[in-house]
């Protein structure tokens, strides 16, 4: 799956969050100062080639929707990253963030519970 440029990624998050949209409604949730119309549209258009989203066309009016879900984009970015900074070691890169924010046995042991909750709750809904 190819990364999303940063343009590309507020588009793509805006219409995660409303599931469906037209561009004036992704253009409605922009922060000020509001992109040009074509722009969005443009962006639209490149997501639409790239395989990220699709649309019902209403005469000549579109309605964009996700194709890929943040949960699938995500891991995809995550093993990219882990395997482009961290040697593709899920450990490596929590130690690195560990050392960075300074974390105490306390907290690395709560991420650690948290971990093994998420993989626990995972198999479980796999299983079902």
């Amino acid at each position: 799956m190819k990364e999303l440029t940063k343009a590309e990624e507020q588009v793509m998050q805006l219409l995660w969050k409303r599931e469906q949209a037209f561009v004036k409604d992704l253009i409605e949730d922009m922060p000020a100062p509001k992109p040009a119309y074509n722009t969005v549209s443009t962006i639209v258009r490149i997501l639409e080639k790239k395989g990220f989203i699709g649309h019902n066309a209403y005469g000549k009016t579109h309605e964009y929707f996700p194709l890929i879900s943040r949960k699938e984009y995500t891991r995809s970015f995550m093993k990219n990253f882990m395997r482009n900074y961290f040697s593709g070691s899920f450990q490596e890169m929590v130690s690195f963030f560990a050392k960075e924010d300074n974390m105490s046995l306390s907290e690395l042991d709560e991420l650690m519970e948290d971990v093994k909750r998420d993989i626990k709750n995972e198999n479980q809904d796999t299983n079902e």
